[in-house]
């Protein structure tokens, strides 16, 4: 029998009130989810996404079920820190100001460490590591500004933490951005921000299978102590935590949000 995921969970107001910028929001991944589930939990939401129709398409369907007024979307490469800096403004024109970033933007790929090439390498980091800073560092100026408070929330992966063939470029990427997490939440706490992420295991979805082989899923589905990946509302579940008032005491953190063997 195939595992199934269980039933999805309602919202609860737990971020009613607040403004979200969310990167890397438009489809079905863990950013979709997390501009759903923040909407359900009563936010208003900016999404970015370098996909520009993908993005179109999501706000509009978002706009039209949760009301345009909780919705705005702006095409956005977290490689270009003007096009950061837009969407960071779009969220100070059209909510007045900022409470909570998702940095979900990152770039995956499967290639051995000896045939990989410097563009390989360099891309997977400029778009994971290199997004997640230029987002970070846009966030902390702009919360600090408003006389501090607010929530950073950061999306790496247990890939950080182990050892995966043909992954060296994600996995440096990401424990850079573990690294990164720790780094800002303490210069953070100075103005009264915090600063967490979420390490997922497995989050299926459409887009994965198109940089990743379905021998590698195979393998990583069967270290699941679930039997199945996680659905990514799932890991849109824990990001809502952290970026909720239950977890006021935590800062520099990384949450695995897996159920890998090994």
């Amino acid at each position: 029998m195939t595992p199934q995921p269980p039933p999805y969970v309602p919202g609860h107001s737990l971020l009613a009130g607040r403004t979200a910028v969310i990167t890397a929001a438009a489809g079905a991944g863990i950013g979709g989810a997390t501009a759903r589930r923040f909407l359900e939990e009563g936010a208003r939401i900016v999404i970015g996404d370098a996909h520009a129709r993908r993005l179109t398409e999501s706000a509009a369907a978002l706009a039209e079920e949760f009301g345009a007024a909780n919705v705005a979307g702006l095409p956005c490469d977290v490689t270009d820190e003007q096009q950061v800096d837009a969407l960071f403004a779009l969220a100070a024109e059209r909510h007045g100001g900022l409470d909570v970033v998702v940095n979900n933007a990152g770039l995956g790929g499967t290639a051995d460490l000896v045939d990989m090439s410097d563009e390989q390498w360099s891309k997977v980091l400029d778009v994971t590591l290199g997004g997640t800073f230029r987002c970070t560092r846009a966030a902390l100026r702009r919360l600090k500004a408003q006389n501090g408070g607010g929530v950073v929330v950061n999306n790496a992966s247990v890939a950080g933490w182990r050892a995966q063939r043909g992954q060296a470029h994600y996995a440096a990427a990401k424990a850079g951005v573990m690294a990164l997490t720790r780094c800002a939440a303490l210069e953070a706490a100075d103005f009264g921000v915090r600063v967490n992420a979420v390490a997922p295991s497995l989050a299926m979805h459409p887009h994965l299978v198109k940089v990743t082989t379905p021998e590698l899923l195979a393998e990583l589905t069967e270290r699941e102590a679930f039997g199945r990946s996680a659905e990514p509302w799932e890991i849109a579940n824990v990001i809502v935590f952290l970026a909720s008032g239950y977890s006021s005491y935590l800062t520099g953190e990384t949450v695995s949000v897996s159920s890998q063997r090994a």
